[in-house]
């Protein structure tokens, strides 16, 4: 995938780029896969406002993606690489053998008309998805599930990858996009490659406007507002603030913890962020 540049015609585009979407291969999207979404602008099931500045934004249709690839030893060809515009990673169109349709999440360098498997018998090649306690040491996964079954819940967005770097007993170590190896059963099924659309972090949405077709409204700083509204509000003249920033209850905003400590922290071998002796 390429980014293309604006010429500035206007002030909002000199910064803007957008994706050149030459890896999509097709724009009508199947519509036995499909689901309207309906707008909840950051509200729950009681109305109130749970999400912040969200509200408003384009019309979008749910791909439902299979994140457990679960139709064992069953050929699929990748009909149709296509845009998603409920997440950063592209999906692809699989038509299996026996007539069925799925979406799922497009791996770098999977091209159309590939045959791809899922299974324990499958092969290690993009796109096919296996156990990882039967892939090599050093294999790029993504799609990977965190307990067996369950369906995909790490590595899914654009560029992302894990990588087996080790097997001990019935678990894997996977090394995570932010350094942390954590454990997972040798059961849990993950897909062979790394997401595509790479370039998705290289983007630059350029002017607020590109912020609204996505369903972000505009958020005001707490110093710009006064004391009744917010901790860090009021003062003469343009106050930094005064204390440590923080959300309007009060919440430390920067270098406050908030992980709670769950039973899931024994699966982490190395936490993120740790420093390099």
């Amino acid at each position: 995938m390429g980014i293309k540049n604006y010429k500035p015609v206007t002030p909002s585009q000199r910064w803007r780029t957008v994706p050149t979407f030459e890896d999509i291969t097709s724009t009508k999207p199947e519509k036995s896969l499909l689901v309207a979404l309906r707008k909840k602008g950051g509200r729950n099931n009681k109305g109130r406002v749970t999400a912040r500045h969200r509200g408003g934004g384009h019309k979008r249709y749910y791909r439902i993606i299979d994140f457990k690839r679960d139709k064992h030893n069953i050929p699929a060809r990748v009909a149709s690489i296509e845009y998603d515009p409920n997440r950063s990673a592209r999906v692809a169109l699989l038509h299996y053998v026996d007539g069925e349709k799925r979406y799922i999440l497009a791996p770098e360098g999977l091209n159309v008309d590939t045959t791809i498997l899922s299974g324990e018998g499958a092969e290690i090649r993009i796109g096919n998805a296996l156990p990882v306690g039967l892939v090599p040491l050093g294999t790029f996964l993504h799609n990977v599930e965190l307990f067996p079954g369950k369906g995909a819940q790490i590595a899914r967005s654009a560029g992302t990858h894990v990588q087996l770097v080790a097997k001990e007993g019935d678990h894997a170590h996977l090394k995570m996009p932010s350094g942390e190896v954590r454990l997972v059963k040798q059961s849990c099924y993950g897909t062979i490659g790394q997401i595509g659309n790479t370039d998705h972090k290289n983007l630059s949405w350029g002017k607020a406007g590109a912020a609204r077709w996505r369903g972000w409204r505009p958020k005001v700083r707490g110093v710009a507002m006064n004391p009744v509204d917010h901790p860090m509000g009021g003062g003469e003249g343009k106050a930094s603030g005064g204390r440590h920033p923080c959300s309007p209850w009060g919440q430390k905003a920067k270098g406050l913890k908030t992980r709670s400590k769950r039973k899931s922290n024994k699966y982490i071998v190395e936490p993120r962020g740790k420093k390099k002796q």
